[in-house]
């Protein structure tokens, strides 16, 4: 019913051709230092993002679950280490620490923001852990002040999945860059897209020259650089495309307008969807913006007189698309339930004596909202006009009436 949402345009075609013409669709070379960085398009792509972000460091790739791999594989991690990380993101998220043979610890969500909860940190911290994967879920930021005081003192890294929020802020400063590292997506359902694509920003040039290794083919280039370091230097073929970085040039001059129309019509849905008693529309921490690459919305069930499904199906009923029940609980995955990841004999968490627990109740929270209360519009997923929120918000008034009778 609604109109697909697409951000490319005109502009987007035309840098996409002027690539195409010149032949060049990528300058990347498996040594060092010619073709190291790549073509001229990737490197103006990542000198434009350095000036956006206000960091030392961008490095594209070719997408956010690249740029994961490559950010945990950047730091001192060890097979056997924990990382934290919330249960509520895509699996990409967790699994990009089972790829260094880590082991991902999950940690509840806090019940408004659905960010990782910093309170959650305190018993979950042990020697074995480096490193928090913070999630700016749905586009609003993590509490990064709550998780840097749970671990003041400690040395663990916080990397932010930013991969949802790409121009939210927090006191000003935009989320993913206050953490040691973190990124972005260009996926191509993300606000701005190249089809397939991803950032890493840093200000630690260490850590960036590691996840520029790690981009192409690290154990090819680490004598030529004459690095001393070489622990996790086994290098990929994360590279992005001379005609993906032309077309993320022109997105990024679009992205804070783009963002800015996603807030609007979040304001609009809640200033109608807010009335409904039993609804509980998004918050936003004081001194942060919210990006909305979704609009979730909680049902509070002591409130109601109905279930969720049943919300669900007269919502489809009335062909309101774009609702989506739940989210999802990494934790309750076959991969976690079961601890197979490499091999049949639940390698890394037999091989490390991992007393990771992954049973349904170590998140509360996320597991009861997952089950009954939470109820997720794509928002991104569409090119949404005054009327189709009118519709929108009058069907939710209809069929509240009409569920709470």
């Amino acid at each position: 019913m609604f109109k697909k949402y697409n951000s490319i345009g005109k502009e987007e075609v035309n840098a996409a051709l002027k690539v195409l013409k010149s032949g060049k669709l990528s300058e990347y070379f498996a040594s060092y230092p010619q073709g190291f960085l790549g073509g001229k398009y990737n490197q103006r792509f990542e000198n434009e993002l350095k000036k956006f972000y206000k960091v030392k460091n961008a490095i594209v790739v070719n997408s956010w679950t690249s740029g994961l791999i490559a950010a945990v594989g950047a730091l001192d991690i060890n097979p056997g280490d924990e990382i934290i990380v919330s249960p509520w993101t895509m699996s990409a998220t967790a699994t990009a620490i089972l790829h260094w043979n880590a082991i991902p610890i999950f940690a509840d969500i806090e019940p408004e923001t659905f960010c990782i909860n910093p309170k959650k940190l305190k018993g979950l911290i042990n020697k074995k852990t480096k490193a928090i994967l913070t999630v700016d879920i749905f586009g609003h930021t993590s509490n990064i002040k709550e998780i840097k005081r749970a671990i003041k003192g400690k040395n663990i890294k916080i990397i932010s999945d930013s991969a949802q929020a790409p121009y939210a802020l927090n006191n000003k400063k935009i989320v993913g860059t206050e953490s040691d590292i973190g990124g972005y997506s260009l996926n191509c359902h993300k606000h701005i897209q190249t089809g397939e694509g991803g950032i890493v920003v840093t200000n630690n040039s260490k850590l960036a020259n590691r996840v520029r290794l790690l981009r192409n083919h690290a154990e090819a280039i680490v004598k030529k650089q004459n690095l001393k370091k070489i622990n996790n230097m086994i290098g990929f073929n994360f590279r992005m495309g001379e005609v993906e970085a032309a077309i993320g040039i022109e997105q990024y001059k679009k992205l804070k307008r783009i963002v800015k129309s996603k807030q609007n019509i979040a304001k609009y849905l809640t200033s109608k969807l807010s009335k409904l008693d039993g609804l509980k529309t998004p918050k936003i921490t004081a001194n942060c913006t919210h990006s909305f690459y979704t609009y979730p919305l909680v049902l509070d069930l002591d409130k109601i007189k109905f279930s969720r499904k049943q919300l669900a199906n007269e919502l489809k009923k009335n062909k309101i698309e774009g609702f989506v029940e739940g989210y999802t609980n990494l934790h309750l995955l076959p991969m976690y339930q079961k601890k197979i990841a490499y091999g049949k004999k639940g390698h890394p968490w037999t091989t490390y004596s991992s007393k990771a627990r992954y049973n349904k109740g170590i998140c509360p929270v996320a597991e009861f909202l997952q089950d009954k209360a939470f109820l997720n519009f794509e928002l991104c997923k569409f090119e949404l006009k005054k009327k189709d929120l009118d519709l929108i918000c009058n069907t939710f008034i209809k069929v509240w009436k009409k569920l709470n009778h």
